[in-house]
């Protein structure tokens, strides 16, 4: 793959598609991960859902991919949910943070979608509850999310269902405009450090290391 080091405007996507399963296997990963913006992240807790969309996802490769867990289809005890059918659940840990991402392809084929980034939609006071910091800073990064979901490791390996986590595909946001770059702390991968696997809704402020001039405080990037 041709790494690009410049950050690219890609169109923004529509899907229709009621299934996790097969919304996370019927294209690449790379397209999947740009779908998944504005698509609603569902958490059911005992105080009641927690519901937030997508701002920010990137990509992981697999085998060929030299920033990815599976790199050289490297398997361990940390990582095996990677080898799952697509709507598993892959959390590892980082440090003390705990990182959420999407298994996006067939049994046997370590791909995925890391969720970087989430707008809160429902449950925000349970969230700032789980995580007691201000809205701004509640959700733009990927351990950030976590904490305010309150989420560990104990649904890694696990598919997504309603009962636990979910996508509600019937609840969505169209983004006005989808940026991909390079993906955040990929440092050192030749090609792989610059290739753009980074998507995010532009102008939207849960994002991740997002300048402040850049955010759209009106409607924050959705249609």
């Amino acid at each position: 793959m041709k790494a690009q080091h410049n950050r690219q405007r890609v169109p923004a996507i529509n899907d229709d598609d009621k299934s996790d399963a097969i919304f996370l296997s019927s294209r690449p990963t790379t397209e999947i991960a740009a779908a998944l913006l504005g698509k609603q992240l569902r958490l059911q807790t005992t105080s009641g859902p927690l519901t937030a969309w997508i701002t920010e996802t990137e990509a992981y490769l697999g085998a060929n991919d030299a920033g990815a867990h599976a790199y050289q289809n490297h398997q361990t005890a940390r990582n095996r949910a990677l080898w799952q059918p697509a709507g598993t659940i892959y959390i590892y840990q980082m440090r003390a943070l705990y990182l959420l991402n999407l298994v996006t392809q067939v049994a046997g084929t370590p791909e995925c979608v890391l969720i970087r980034g989430i707008e809160p939609a429902s449950g925000v006071e349970q969230m700032q509850h789980n995580r007691p910091v201000p809205l701004a800073n509640l959700t733009n990064g990927p351990g950030k999310l976590m904490q305010a979901l309150g989420l560990d490791k104990t649904l890694n390996g696990q598919p997504l269902q309603k009962a636990t986590l979910s996508l509600d595909l019937d609840h969505v946001r169209q983004p006005r405009q989808i940026i991909k770059s390079p993906r955040i702390g990929i440092v050192n991968k030749a090609e792989w450090t610059s290739a753009p696997l980074r998507f995010y809704v532009a102008g939207n402020p849960f994002v991740s290391k997002i300048g402040r001039k850049t955010i759209d405080s009106h409607t924050h990037g959705w249609q």
